[in-house]
């Protein structure tokens, strides 16, 4: 596995981050909003508020880790952006999207963009230290407590507009349904409160990040299927038989990552991380990869990007957990597909979006407002610092 993690380091230094690094955008501030498929630059495209935050995370935390001196410049530059621009500091919180310029087009709010901002400037202050950072992270998290929590039903809500009236949660919402609660908003909550706890050691914050993990255990996570339930009406019943691969394996260890934060041993939890693991495993096909989701009795065979890198990390994370060897070997098989599949490998290219079930691969942006260098740096490094510890 030692080799595995050469490579791994080897791709974030000559691939990732240098493919994001061409994006910045000096004149008007953050990095460019679309790389189409072709490769060319639209120097034009709207910049999304998560896009903003996951640039922002993703050079923090590589200058944390690495201590690369290159990073923090452009994390600098990604912090300015975020605060000048997308920040709305007439009504607060993040936008959902501004222009090319920076000026909002879609001024909505949404719980799962502010997560995101806290999870970045969490992020930057443990990488700089720069207390007006936490500041911004103290404000959005309490905006979120404040307006995005509902005490009645004990969970977070979804979309709001600028001035924080609560509107019907068409960001968030698929397959046909409108959800007034999804697991995708309340895992990234619980992923930026977690680093939010370890930047700043509040109490406040580990008890509603403890209150997260119990409502996951009790209202997210099926106990006999060992699945996560995707979208919910207001009284968390679920609106579809949906199962999503990816987001159930990246669940499996953020939630983990939550309770070494709490310093929380848990037998229910600790058994819910594992039986996640274990059942998700089935889902990887004979190739490597794991695949997307599974609606009713259709299966999505699309092997999306993000989907793989937080595999790695979710299928690593449980073999540090069980000592099973099948993780390690669902690992190497996910990282020799990534690699020989996933990896753009033309002059100047990322990682593909996805690969269609007939191999080819997906003609969708390579880079765009879902997709920055979050999820792949990320798995990068996560398996450096977990691979370096063994």
């Amino acid at each position: 596995m030692s080799s595995i993690r050469k490579q791994i380091e080897e791709h974030l230094y000559t691939h990732i981050l240098p493919f994001w690094m061409k994006l910045k955008d000096k004149e008007h501030g953050g990095f460019f909003g679309k790389v189409n498929f072709d490769l060319t630059i639209d120097k034009e495209a709207e910049k999304g508020g998560i896009a903003a935050s996951r640039f922002l995370w993703s050079f923090s935390a590589a200058y944390r880790i690495t201590k690369k001196p290159e990073y923090l410049e452009y994390a600098h530059h990604a912090y300015q952006f975020l605060i000048e621009k997308v920040y709305d500091h007439e009504y607060r919180g993040l936008f959902w999207q501004v222009d090319f310029k920076g000026q909002p087009v879609e001024d909505q709010k949404h719980v799962y963009t502010q997560s995101f901002g806290i999870y970045a400037l969490s992020e930057y202050y443990r990488a700089t230290q720069h207390h007006e950072a936490l500041e911004y992270a103290y404000e959005i998290f309490n905006l979120i407590e404040n307006q995005g929590f509902d005490e009645k039903n004990n969970s977070y809500k979804e979309e709001f507009d600028r001035q924080w009236n609560e509107v019907p949660n068409d960001k968030l919402s698929e397959n046909g349904v409108t959800a007034d609660i999804t697991t995708n908003t309340h895992l990234h909550v619980l992923e930026a409160y977690t680093n939010l706890l370890r930047a700043s050691n509040s109490d406040k914050v580990r008890e509603r990040l403890t209150n997260l993990i119990e409502l996951f255990f009790e209202k997210i996570y099926n106990k006999e299927t060992y699945y996560l339930d995707v979208f919910f009406d207001k009284d968390w019943n679920s609106l579809l038989n949906l199962k999503s691969f990816g987001h159930d394996i990246e669940a499996s260890w953020l939630i983990d990552d939550s309770l070494k934060a709490l310093n929380l041993d848990d037998e229910r939890y600790n058994n819910m991380v594992i039986n996640i693991a274990y059942n998700i495993a089935n889902a990887i096909l004979e190739d490597g990869s794991l695949v997307n989701e599974q609606h009713n009795e259709e299966i999505d065979y699309t092997r999306v990007w993000w989907v793989q890198a937080e595999a790695i990390v979710g299928f690593y994370n449980a073999y540090e957990r069980t000592n099973d060897e099948k993780f390690l070997r669902i690992v190497e098989g996910l990282w020799n597909y990534i690699n020989k599949n996933i990896v753009d490998r033309r002059e100047g290219g990322e990682w593909y979006w996805s690969i269609e079930a007939d191999g080819r691969p997906t003609e969708r942006a390579i880079g765009e407002p879902w997709k920055t260098p979050y999820h792949n740096s990320r798995f990068c490094l996560e398996m450096m610092e977990r691979m370096e510890e063994k």
